[in-house]
């Protein structure tokens, strides 16, 4: 199997315009999540729609490729992508363009899933622990799912699922595993094709969640399991605490 890493990058964000080019410990954003997954994979490329990210790409030494601006999803800049410079790979993993933190052994777990022949999606989570905060499990920007006993995905919500009927809400995390979503996905490159064709679905536009359209149209999602606790950067409070995390993590070395 072959495995091509695409990394969506887009200059406008409504949280955090130019996130990709915002500097985190010397280096941009784009840069250290390049630099993450470079050489774990058969190939990587940023994907973007802009040139001053194309040019930051060029200037660390990075592959990149230049997509359309009308796309609306990551999905959709990865397929466009994977037609450019995918011809010989098998699967595309799609990396969150602000996850500098992400790890060699969740990119080992997702591509491991690929090992079963009808995978035909995968995606990451991590379960929260008995010491994790009810406000965690509430918080509606941490998507959390449920899966069946294949370890394939039944749904996704921003909500807390399951709803625990008869039991305390502090009891809930002793009472069961409850997932929270880690937003690293990988497609066989068919598949990929397929679902970027698909129109929105109404459980996607209720709950704002991509995925949710492809399991609404019947495609199966194999979910991999990490304890690794990454930090994404959505909004300029993020990259504060991913600098602070950062020294952290040069101060252990």
């Amino acid at each position: 199997m072959r495995f091509i890493g695409i990394i969506p990058a887009r200059y406008a964000s409504t949280r955090f315009p130019a996130k990709p080019l915002a500097m985190l410990g010397g280096k941009t954003v784009i840069q250290r999540v390049y630099e993450q997954v470079v050489g774990l994979l058969d190939d990587v490329f940023v994907a973007t729609d802009d040139e001053r990210i194309e040019t930051a790409v060029k200037a660390f030494g990075g592959k990149v490729v230049m997509t359309s601006v009308t796309h609306k999803s990551g999905t959709d800049r990865c397929y466009e992508a994977y037609t450019k410079v995918g011809k010989g790979f098998d699967v595309v993993v799609n990396i969150q363009g602000d996850e500098p933190f992400i790890q060699p052994s969740q990119l080992e777990v997702i591509k491991s899933c690929f090992e079963d022949d009808k995978t035909q999606i995968a995606t990451l989570v991590k379960p929260f622990t008995e010491e994790s905060s009810f406000e965690a499990l509430q918080n509606i920007n941490s998507p959390k799912v449920v899966v069946d006993k294949d370890m394939n995905a039944l749904y996704f919500s921003c909500s807390i699922i399951p709803y625990q009927r008869y039991v305390d809400t502090k009891d809930w995390l002793k009472n069961h595993t409850y997932y929270k979503h880690i937003g690293l996905y990988a497609y066989r490159g068919e598949v990929l094709k397929e679902i970027t064709s698909l129109p929105q679905s109404s459980l996607e536009i209720a709950e704002s969640l991509e995925q949710l359209r492809w399991l609404e149209n019947g495609y199966k999602i194999k979910v991999g399991v990490s304890d690794v606790e990454t930090i994404g950067i959505d909004t300029p409070q993020d990259l504060q605490r991913a600098e602070m995390f950062l020294k952290t993590i040069n101060t252990d070395k």
